[in-house]
């Protein structure tokens, strides 16, 4: 019985680019290791380059930084009313309660988000995604997927399911690292 994975993509070997230099060089020099894992991480490397700087034009367009987006997009993702406690915006920005205590309270001078007692809590607080969060954050992530889709343009659509695959498969490791 055949598998229904997809086919890989075709080799294209008449394409060489700057990590196959590199990868070639290094082989000349160091015959002796075994540079295959360049091949992939430096390629996700130089794609994190390209990724940030698409992202970083996509949310200054909208006055936001990175982190900014990140934690106005983890409250929009939350759903109405889009609000979460801080320490749930700690773990779904993977920085620490301090940092987080001075983002939000950038963010609450901006008039993005604001903070509200905890329904469940007396003694805790949420925070909220104001009018003006919630359209600037809908606003830069229609702009991000607009950046994102272009480079994503030159990977035929067939082919984009099986690389998210294998990029979760390289990155499930370090996400239940970071539940342990």
């Amino acid at each position: 019985m055949e598998s229904a994975v997809p086919a890989s993509p075709e080799p294209q070997e008449s394409r060489v680019d700057e990590v196959d230099r590199i990868v070639a060089d290094w082989r000349r020099e160091r015959p002796d290791l075994d540079v295959e894992p360049l091949e992939v991480f430096s390629r996700v490397t130089r794609l994190a380059r390209h990724l940030d700087l698409a992202r970083r034009t996509a949310f200054s367009t909208h006055e936001l930084d990175s982190w900014e987006f990140d934690v106005l997009s983890a409250l929009r993702r939350a759903g109405e009313p889009y609000e979460l406690s801080p320490g749930a915006l700690v773990t779904a920005t993977l920085v620490t309660s301090g940092t987080m205590t001075n983002r939000i309270d950038r963010l609450e001078g901006r008039g993005l988000v604001e903070r509200h007692r905890s329904p469940d809590d007396r003694r805790g607080v949420v925070v909220r995604l104001t009018t003006a969060g919630r359209t600037r954050v809908d606003a830069a992530f229609t702009d991000l997927l607009t950046h994102e889709s272009a480079m994503l343009a030159d990977l035929p659509a067939a082919h984009r399911p099986q690389l998210a695959g294998l990029l979760r498969a390289l990155i499930a490791q370090f996400d239940d690292a970071s539940r342990a």
